[in-house]
């Protein structure tokens, strides 16, 4: 900071929000300027406004949110007059751009551990007014249909995945579709079919928030796809090894990452069950792999080749053919040049057969 009297530094650190940023280096003399003792707050785990809450938030309500980072980052405990105004104030949040609380929300998941700050922001409202679907998983708990805290648990698989953005991100709206698909039978509560609808959810959200493209689809794909991996329940066929793979494609890590964290059960027989059968699947992936072109399947012949064998032109039937081609090397592999030819040749005969008929 260059050199400005005291008063002038006291009245712009003040501006920043928090006491714990309210501080700066004085040049060229390299002295510390904490006018508000920030240095106080972080040694007994304080978070405070410089000013009063309201005047800090009403300059600035992203400062709201960015207490929830500041909370979960350092480990501070928020002072009840904070609290309350965020309670109070949270509504001024609508006056933020979506880019900036986009910004800020990718900070606070991006924590090694932030737990904390997604509390807060449930506890005080303040999620209401820009992510409603994380305090809505705060389903009421039946006593005798009992099902887990989905909000607890939630919380607890962003905190299991590894701090990158799009994983996080995944992991926080996994389960936001449960709300909407809940239902109670015989069995006891069900949720059936929430991962299409909370990828729906998850998709309108980001674009609300302005999320780029690329995250969004990556996002939606991971929770569509976060419970593929419980239809296997009587192991993995080859076939079904290549379809996972594929549907994933370079997700395949991350999708892996998150079926994993998603197991926060406190029954540890289920747990190392869970954990066995991904095991077992990485070993089949990783066998596939040596023996096929995992990573990047697709039909066994190019559209060229398709073409130049059927001596037909671009067009529909080349992209039926691809498809026909394609669930045939996810089913069954690669097959010998002649064999691959001849399933083809079977597949335009029937095709033209009822070309003709119609």
């Amino acid at each position: 900071m260059a050199e400005k009297s005291t008063a002038e530094m006291k009245a712009t650190l003040g501006l920043t929000g928090l006491t714990v940023n309210a501080m700066a280096l004085s040049l060229p003399e390299l002295k510390l300027v904490d006018p508000f003792d920030g240095v106080g707050d972080i040694a007994a785990r304080r978070l405070r406004t410089p000013l009063d809450p309201e005047i800090s938030f009403s300059d600035d309500p992203l400062r709201m949110l960015r207490a929830a980072r500041f909370i979960a980052g350092y480990g501070l405990v928020p002072e009840p007059e904070l609290v309350a105004a965020v309670e109070t104030m949270r509504s001024r949040l609508e006056i933020v751009s979506r880019e900036r609380i986009r910004d800020e929300l990718d900070k606070l998941l991006l924590l090694p551990v932030p737990t904390a700050g997604l509390w807060f922001v449930v506890n005080t409202g303040l999620a209401e007014e820009f992510l409603p679907e994380l305090p809505a998983l705060a389903l009421e708990q039946d006593p005798v249909q009992r099902h887990k805290d989905v909000l607890a648990h939630t919380i607890a698989v962003v905190e299991k995945a590894s701090p990158e953005r799009t994983l996080r991100l995944a992991a926080l709206f996994h389960d936001v579709g449960k709300p909407l698909t809940r239902s109670i039978g015989p069995g006891g509560v069900h949720f059936h079919h929430h991962d299409v609808v909370g990828a729906k959810m998850a998709r309108k959200r980001m674009r609300e928030l302005r999320y780029p493209t690329e995250v969004i689809e990556d996002v939606d794909r991971l929770v569509a796809l976060h419970l593929r991996f419980h239809t296997y329940q009587m192991g993995w066929t080859d076939s079904a090894v290549r379809r996972y793979a594929h549907d994933a494609g370079d997700l395949l890590g991350r999708l892996n990452e998150l079926t994993r964290c998603d197991c926060t059960t406190r029954n540890l027989a289920k747990a190392r069950d869970l954990a066995a059968r991904m095991d077992e699947l990485e070993r089949r992936l990783a066998e596939l792999r040596e023996r096929e072109e995992l990573d990047s399947i697709r039909p066994q012949l190019d559209g060229v080749a398709v073409m130049r064998h059927l001596g037909i032109a671009p067009g529909r039937d080349v992209g039926a053919a691809l498809e026909f081609l394609l669930q045939i090397r996810l089913d069954e592999g690669v097959l010998d040049d002649d064999e691959i030819l001849r399933r083809l040749d079977a597949w335009w005969a029937d095709r033209s057969s009822r070309a003709t008929s119609s």
